[in-house]
């Protein structure tokens, strides 16, 4: 609130806005959005905003995460695991606009439907899709997983604490982790995968667990917010 209120005595006239998910979730992108226009309306409605829309599948994004990625992805591993944050599944049901598509059916991410627009499951699969073919990644060298569940209702499957117990009695003895939900380190990426996670794994009987860190300050990704921010520029 302090922010927005120096932004418009400032004599600033517009916004652009860049919710720091890659992916929409109402738990994320969408409370970033609705904050935030509560905020300019409240107390500069003279201000136009504009935001800019999950990224989770633009080119020049995935290079950057691969990049990020490369150095670990040359070294000897079993398994990339895509560890992502999870949400209850009751939130992709309330953001599926059609009411029928989201989890309806087990390819319901793998078929078009209007509804991927705002489904945080689809959009992760994307994201990894688009990653692995970046970085020519044969099936059986990748998963994905979702962390951080929070009571007793479902969220999105598999639990990735729990494959992380699981994964080395399957032969996974050396693990890369990434977490691609997260553009800068948190403790969910720090303490929950790459110092809890890690114990886990090890504990289970894996050999080497490699934790990729999150695109922090990488130049791939700030010379891919500046050509966004450049492009706003230039279409005002």
């Amino acid at each position: 609130p302090d922010v927005v209120k120096s932004i418009g005595t400032a004599g600033v006239r517009s916004l652009f806005i860049v919710p720091l998910y890659p992916h929409y979730a109402m738990s994320s992108y969408e409370t970033v959005v609705v904050r935030v226009r509560e905020e300019v309306a409240a107390r500069m409605p003279e201000v136009a905003t504009t935001f800019m829309p999950p990224f989770y599948r633009e080119q020049e994004y995935i290079g950057a995460l691969h990049e990020s990625a490369r150095e670990s992805l040359a070294k000897d591993f079993d398994l990339l695991l895509f560890s992502f944050h999870g949400i209850p599944e009751r939130h992709l049901r309330k953001s599926d606009s059609s009411g029928a598509h989201c989890l309806a059916s087990p390819d319901c991410c793998q078929r078009e439907h209007p509804a991927h627009a705002t489904c945080y499951r689809h959009q992760c699969f994307a994201t990894v899709s688009e990653f692995v073919k970046k970085a020519n990644l044969p099936p059986d060298k990748y998963a994905v997983s979702f962390q951080s569940r929070l009571g007793r209702e479902p969220w999105l499957k598999p639990y990735t604490d729990l494959e992380l117990e699981r994964l080395p009695a399957t032969g996974v003895k050396r693990l890369l982790v990434i977490c691609p939900a997260f553009v800068s380190d948190c403790l969910e990426t720090l303490e929950e995968i790459a110092i809890r996670g890690r114990e886990s794994f090890l504990a289970a009987g894996g050999e080497s667990f490699n934790f990729i860190p999150c695109l922090n300050e990488h130049p791939r990704w700030i010379e891919f917010l500046a050509r966004k921010v450049e492009a706003w520029v230039a279409g005002k």
